[in-house]
């Protein structure tokens, strides 16, 4: 897979593409509009973002995606990074995170499809694993954006597959297998579990008498 690619939702069609200078802005307005983003994002002075863009735009491990409208929109975000590492005999690894849909776009399906699109072209690039990076102060609601905000439940992406989700809760972040399943099937479901952070398990219970 390779942007930009085609998405299709209940609400219209979508085209992924790279993002490029011009995009600067309304990324930034998407990063804004939350309720983290809007104490610590700005579009009213793009400087710090341009210099930062122009570093991730000339390294071919950083994709930085926009989904825009047929009419040129840009509606949501993305920032899909491949990671090299020892662990797991030296495998690739991909990173998602700074994923974003404008509210008037949202529950109709285009952050799931941005996902399964992301998820895919890291299983076409090697990677053995895919995370999710959140925000620990994040409330649940935004936590992911797969499908129903306020339910922790994702579909996995590509039928056939082992899409385990997990959580970390000292490192708040998801990490979904690429691993291929045993055998296909029905689509399986991934659940997330999430720990309070700095949670320690209490004594254990009596049994009752």
């Amino acid at each position: 897979m390779s942007v930009p690619a085609a998405l299709s939702t209940r609400s219209g069609k979508y085209l992924l593409r790279r993002a490029t200078a011009d995009d600067l802005g309304p990324i930034v307005e998407l990063l804004a509009a939350d309720q983290l983003g809007a104490t610590r994002e700005s579009a009213a002075e793009l400087e710090p973002y341009r210099r930062t863009f122009e570093a991730i735009d000339a390294d071919p491990a950083h994709l930085l995606l926009v989904a825009a409208t047929p009419g040129g929109q840009v509606v949501a975000t993305m920032q899909l990074t491949f990671i090299p590492g020892l662990a797991r005999r030296g495998a690739l690894r991909a990173q998602i995170e700074a994923v974003r849909v404008h509210k008037q776009h949202r529950s109709h399906g285009l952050g799931r499809e941005i996902f399964e699109w992301a998820i895919a072209e890291s299983r076409g690039r090697g990677c053995t694993l895919v995370q999710l990076t959140t925000d620990k102060n994040a409330p649940p609601r935004t936590a992911s954006t797969t499908g129903s905000a306020s339910r922790p439940r994702t579909r996995a992406t590509n039928s056939g597959s082992d899409h385990r989700l997990r959580w970390r809760g000292d490192a708040t972040q998801a990490q979904v297998s690429a691993a291929p399943a045993a055998r296909p099937g029905p689509r399986p479901v991934a659940t997330a579990r999430r720990r309070p952070l700095g949670h320690r398990p209490g004594p254990p219970r009596r049994p009752d008498t």
